[in-house]
């Protein structure tokens, strides 16, 4: 499986570094993949954060069918949650 969270960033299953279907974040850019509990600046403009941190707060706002959420949830716990900054 894979959700795009913003032009930059998706979660996914589909890498080499993904196992028994725990997703990781994946730069679109730089093809870099990260764990929840890599530390990581994804932009400028955002200080550094856990991937976790970073993929609460790129789907803060966003509506995701019941199987994408629960896809999320599997990397980051919860939706646009505590993590925003």
């Amino acid at each position: 499986m894979k959700i795009t969270l913003t032009p930059s960033f998706e979660l996914t299953t589909e890498h080499a570094a993904s196992s028994y279907g725990q997703p990781v974040l994946l730069n679109r850019n730089s093809g870099e993949p990260y764990g929840p509990g890599d530390i990581i600046k994804p932009y400028p403009s955002w200080p550094f954060m856990t991937a976790q941190t970073a993929v609460q707060r790129m789907t803060f706002g966003k509506h995701f069918t019941p199987e994408q959420q629960e896809f999320v949830r599997k990397f980051a716990g919860v939706l646009g949650g505590p993590g925003l900054l």
